[in-house]
This record gives structure tokens, sequence and C-alpha cells, in this order.
């Protein structure tokens, strides 16, 4: 009975998420949000992606007199790679260039989200290009990997 009652709780853990950010790929950081943030925009530097912008959704939220635990959104792009994709539906482009989410939950876990390119292909129906898909997905999984380890 104990064990049912565990794969219970497991199961509606898991769909409760999974319906709550579709689509969505997250990992947890033993790093806080800044640091587990910089980690991550110099992987990306490093390994030739283009930054479009860092935003400090935080000091934005402080700025307008809210308040917000820390949260970063980086948007970063391979031009190469998004080209192809764009090429079968220019649609894509509204989740291009890519973005990465890193945010601190109100017990102080922090989360690192992205777009899982899968999604991104059934989303916008791309079918011709699972090259590119698939040479996204490793890149964004080992990028995420090492900034949260």
């Amino acid at each position: 009975m104990k064990r049912f009652i565990i794969v219970l709780a497991m199961f509606f853990l898991f769909t409760t998420a999974s319906l709550a950010a579709e689509g969505m790929i997250t990992k947890t950081s033993s790093h806080s949000v800044r640091k587990t943030m910089d980690r991550f925009e110099k992987i990306v530097k490093d390994k030739g992606f283009t930054v479009v912008a860092r935003v400090n959704h935080a000091a934005a939220a402080i700025q307008s007199g809210g308040t917000l635990r820390p949260t970063e959104l980086l948007i970063f792009g391979n031009p190469k790679l998004g080209t192809q994709l764009m090429q079968s539906d220019q649609a894509i482009g509204i989740d291009l260039p890519l973005k990465v989410l890193i945010w601190e939950d109100e017990k102080g876990n922090v989360t690192l989200g992205y777009n899982d390119p899968d999604w991104l292909a059934k989303r916008h129906g791309i079918a011709d290009r699972d090259k590119a898909f698939a040479k996204m997905a490793g890149a964004l999984g080992k990028f995420s990997d090492n900034a949260v380890k």
C-alpha cells in the first residue's frame, strides 16, 4: 500500500509539472540564479553563439515598484542553425533566438528552463530538419548540464 501511494504521488507530481510548462525542459541548479546564468552565458559565448540580450526580470520589477525573486532570461542563438529552421517555417521565428530562463522559487531552489527542441519542431510542424533540432537539443542539454552542476 505504501508503495502504491508513493507511485500515485509521483504520478501527480510529474503530471502537474508537465501541465504547468508544456514543452519546457527544467533542471535544478546548485548555484544562485546569477551564478548559473553567468556560467550559462560564458558557455554559450565560448561556443560561438550570439548573445542577443540578458534580461534581469527581478531588477525590472524593482524599477517598476514591485518585487520578484531572482529571475533572469538569456536570449541567444546560432543564426546559421536558426536560418535553416526558418527556411522550413518562418513562424518558428517567434521562438528564435533561443531563450533560457533561470529563476529562484519560494523555497530558494534555482531552476534553469528552456523550450524542448522536439516540442518546437512539433509546435511549428517542421519535419524536414531533424538534424538541426537534434544538434540544438544536444547543445542545450550540454550547456545547461554544465551551467547547473
